[in-house]
């Protein structure tokens, strides 16, 4: 199997290097370059062309939240995972409606990083439970109806019930077990969701939808 290429993005040589260290122990990946800061990742992206993107938030010069932003249009294909110290909920949902397929902290443990590159080198989202809870929890106090012409009106009852599934970290195929249709049912579901919310990543999907009440805590 093609190991997967993983760019470390992170102003902090010791952390780059403690990644480094942990990542070189996993076979199914390798570590193709370091940057210290956003702007040293955009030059080495399209050089080394990485899979996955482990990116910091707060960097001097360009920030982890500019850099992502710039890949997401110049570099779509490229996954990006946060990882990073800053636990602040905005800036977390600003992440991941920006397109981050994953958002960790320092703190996560060696399998939780693997799995999170492993998914997000699959087009998939996995987001930790307490993330998730958090996400989930950040609804508008007040959420307004929508209207006749909005877009969120148009979404159906078994795209929310996909998307529900796929907030909770179900896959596409064991959402399509679940639901009782196939993988390709579900991730045609997912792909009318995404285009109904203008978002291009199931963790967008699920910020956006949260945000306007779409999702509710329960599964």
């Amino acid at each position: 199997m093609k190991p997967i290429r993983v760019l470390i993005t992170d102003d902090h040589f010791i952390v780059r290097q403690g990644l480094r260290l942990i990542l070189e122990t996993a076979e199914n990946v390798e570590v193709v370059g370091e940057a210290g800061d956003g702007a040293e990742c955009l030059r080495l992206v399209p050089q080394l062309t990485p899979d996955v993107v482990l990116m910091d938030l707060q960097m001097p010069g360009m920030d982890g939240l500019t850099a992502l932003g710039y890949l997401r249009q110049e570099h779509p294909a490229v996954a990006i995972v946060i990882l990073t110290t800053f636990n602040e909920d905005e800036m977390m949902l600003k992440g991941l409606q920006a397109g981050a397929r994953g958002y960790l902290l320092k703190d996560t443990d060696r399998e939780t990083l693997l799995d999170t590159i492993s998914a997000a080198a699959k087009g998939e989202t996995l987001l930790k439970p307490e993330i998730l809870d958090r996400v989930l929890a950040l609804q508008q106090p007040v959420a307004k109806p929508p209207t006749a012409n909005s877009g969120d009106s148009l979404i159906t009852d078994r795209e929310r019930e996909v998307l529900q599934a796929a907030a909770v970290g179900e896959r596409s195929k064991e959402i399509a077990h679940k639901l009782g249709i196939s993988e390709r049912t579900v991730k045609a579901h997912l792909s009318s969701v995404y285009n109904k919310l203008g978002v291009d990543s199931r963790a967008a999907a699920v910020a956006i939808a949260t945000q306007k009440g779409l999702l509710t805590l329960e599964e």
